[in-house]
């Protein structure tokens, strides 16, 4: 699983029209599955985001996690984030994970997610066309990939 992770002031997903959800201060993360990933990979990086320390202490610092300021999440599924540029100009999205393996394992993300954390999690909707909005916090963008724990 691959993660682009955003601190946000405020983010934002809109289908057809319509705002599906509006978070806050928090973190917007962008998350792409490939077939090769299981809960495991999922429950990895849960724990993994819902404790980083990416949020401003009152000295400045970076030591504070989206639970220790109350934040939101918005998790907005993008098989994009598996893309392969390597051979001509079209990206292939051959690793990304088809429907049936990665909307049970995108659902168990956002699951534990709430349950880990107790805090607001709102979502896109898997396969949907969305306009996502945000105010980036910093900035301060991090990716994670479930297959190279770095």
């Amino acid at each position: 699983m691959r993660v682009v992770i955003q601190r946000v002031s405020a983010a934002s997903v809109e289908i057809e029209g319509q705002i599906k959800a509006r978070i806050g201060p928090g973190l917007l993360i962008l998350l792409g599955i490939e077939s090769e990933d299981t809960l495991e990979d999922a429950d990895w990086l849960v724990r993994k985001i819902s404790a980083m320390r990416i949020f401003s202490d009152e000295n400045g610092l970076m030591n504070l996690s989206v639970q220790d300021i109350n934040g939101a999440l918005l998790v907005v599924s993008q098989f994009t984030l598996f893309a392969s540029t390597k051979k001509g100009n079209r990206p292939s999205f051959i690793r990304a994970a088809r429907p049936e393996i990665a909307i049970p394992i995108y659902e168990n993300f956002v699951e534990t997610l709430r349950s880990v954390t107790a805090l607001s999690v709102q979502t896109g909707e898997f396969g949907a066309d969305m306009k996502v909005q945000l105010v980036n916090d910093g900035p301060v963008t991090i990716l994670m990939d479930s297959k190279q724990k770095e």
